[in-house]
């Protein structure tokens, strides 16, 4: 078996035993992330990994939360937020109910920065607001529902929540834990969903996928924002990544709200 058949053994038993549907990443995304798992298994051979994969079903979830797209901050990218304040004015000035989308929600700091956001600012009817944090991650849900997060060596929390007027009174800092308040809290909810193999859902008047499509092989975006668009309510709006763009042949069902933060409405 050559190095090259052998690597697509692994991605069959993958697209068999794991929730998780390989065919649609980069090829480049996938090896990094295999190839970390097999060094800490200590095995060099993709064909031992794949027996790993097929008979242990805790490699298998280990694999999956290394797989999971999981790298998030509150308020990552502070300037789209300045966008996005202006997003949730507009919309809860105009209608009754606003519901956004954050997917994937990894451990659920984007989800919670939305209703933080929605709780600060006095231009936001934060009872209008309704956030829906969704992973293929069941690991990823469970810290989000937690709600706790801790400062670290490489993660400042404190410093990640400046852009609230009064941080203290969204979160509940003891030490280097800091625990979202239930104000915040109530505004969301959390499941699971694979937007790859479930598709769409909502409609929703925001939709955050920020990140995601960076991974994705470039003969698949099309099919994912055919899912984005899908979920996303007549002129809702969509957010991506920083360096993400809207396919070329969909450029005609978008108009740019904020081009270079990536914020798009849905014609």
């Amino acid at each position: 078996m050559t190095a090259r058949s052998a690597f697509e053994g692994v991605l069959e038993e993958i697209d068999d035993s794991v929730p998780f549907e390989p065919g649609y990443y980069n090829e480049s995304y996938l090896d990094r992330r295999i190839t970390a798992r097999m060094r800490r298994r200590g095995t060099d051979s993709h064909r031992e990994y794949e027996r790993l994969l097929r008979e242990e079903a805790t490699e298998r979830e280990a694999l999956l939360d290394a797989l999971t797209i999981n790298v998030t901050a509150f308020f990552r990218d502070p300037d789209l937020w300045t966008a996005l304040r202006g997003v949730l004015r507009e919309l809860t000035d105009s209608q009754r109910r606003v519901r956004v989308w954050s997917a994937p929600c990894a451990d659920g700091r984007e989800a919670y920065s939305l209703a933080m956001l929605a709780c600060d600012d006095p231009q936001i009817d934060e009872q209008a607001v309704t956030v829906l944090g969704s992973d293929i991650s069941e690991d990823a849900l469970a810290a989000a529902r937690e709600g706790v997060y801790h400062t670290t060596r490489t993660t400042d929390v404190a410093a990640e929540l400046a852009p609230l007027s009064d941080p203290s009174r969204l979160v509940e800092q003891d030490g280097d834990a800091f625990r979202v308040r239930r104000a915040p809290r109530r505004l969301v909810e959390f499941d699971t969903h694979d937007l790859i193999r479930e598709g769409s859902r909502g409609p929703f008047d925001l939709v955050l996928c920020r990140n995601l499509l960076i991974y994705i092989a470039t003969e698949h975006k099309p099919a994912l924002f055919d899912t984005l668009g899908a979920s996303i309510a007549p002129d809702g709006v969509l957010a991506i990544g920083m360096t993400e763009s809207v396919p070329p042949q969909l450029a005609d069902e978008y108009d740019p709200i904020d081009k270079r933060r990536r914020v798009f409405r849905r014609r």
